[in-house]
């Protein structure tokens, strides 16, 4: 427990009791520059961490790479080092009317379309979000006046997997996978939140999930310019203002 681990490179005493989570290394530094005394802890591969103070507590931004196993090992390893409540900031792609561009998603649940947690507990258990961070986030949000939704995300791997839908009835199946999400009343789609919940379940962890729309429901293309335009900071604020609120978590 005292070790340098293995992947982030960051020790006991290194990070916060809370940790926001973008995947992005190079939000980080945005994200650190809103605490009191930030400090570079460690950079490797795609884990950047930073640890700095918010009205006299400590929290730390460590990014997790895309995708659900590097997610999964950065709250392995900052679980490993005194870390309690995890929180993912990133980006998402609506699949709802009305969930519309630079709008934000805090996550209720989590369908679980992706490969990492099964090899924690089978698909039955569900991924879903502390109810307290959940509240905390939607006040923060409407307090701010910004767009801001509750929901079902989903979580899944395969990012470019339509593009290859050369044949028909695959094109086709992968429509139909669409339509039933969108009949369900999923709002977006990212790649990291699910596992973030379960594994948080299971470990006696808090976990959420507050993201911002990078696109307009129906677009088949993202216009990187256009996101690359995208102010975050009001998705960074609600997690700050959320950790704010709650009691710190006994271990």
């Amino acid at each position: 427990m005292g070790e340098v681990q293995y992947h982030i490179r960051c020790q006991p005493g290194d990070v916060g009791e809370a940790v926001l989570l973008p995947g992005d290394p190079g939000r980080v530094e945005s994200i650190a520059r809103l605490l009191d005394r930030p400090r570079l802890v460690a950079r490797n591969r795609e884990f950047t961490t930073y640890t700095g103070e918010l009205d006299g507590r400590q929290v730390s931004v460590c990014s997790t790479g895309i995708g659900s196993p590097s997610t999964a090992i950065a709250v392995e390893e900052l679980a490993a080092i005194g870390a309690r409540l995890f929180i993912r900031v990133g980006t998402t792609g609506s699949i709802q009317r009305g969930v519309s561009f630079s709008d934000l998603v805090v996550a209720t649940a989590a369908v679980r379309d992706e490969g990492t947690t099964p090899g924690y507990v089978p698909l039955g258990y569900p991924a879903v979000a502390d109810f307290e961070l959940v509240q905390a986030m939607m006040a923060a949000g409407r307090a701010h006046n910004y767009r801001i939704h509750a929901g079902i995300v989903r979580s899944h791997d395969s990012l470019y997997s339509d593009l290859h839908a050369e044949s028909m009835p695959r094109r086709e199946a992968l429509e139909q996978a669409l339509q039933v999400w969108h009949r369900s009343r999923v709002l977006c789609n990212d790649m990291e939140s699910s596992t973030i919940f379960v594994i948080c379940s299971i470990m006696g962890l808090r976990a959420a999930s507050v993201l911002t729309v990078v696109n307009e429901p129906g677009e088949e293309d993202i216009d990187p310019k256009r996101v690359a335009s995208l102010d975050l900071t009001p998705m960074f604020r609600v997690a700050l203002d959320a950790i704010l609120t709650l009691a710190p978590v006994k271990a």
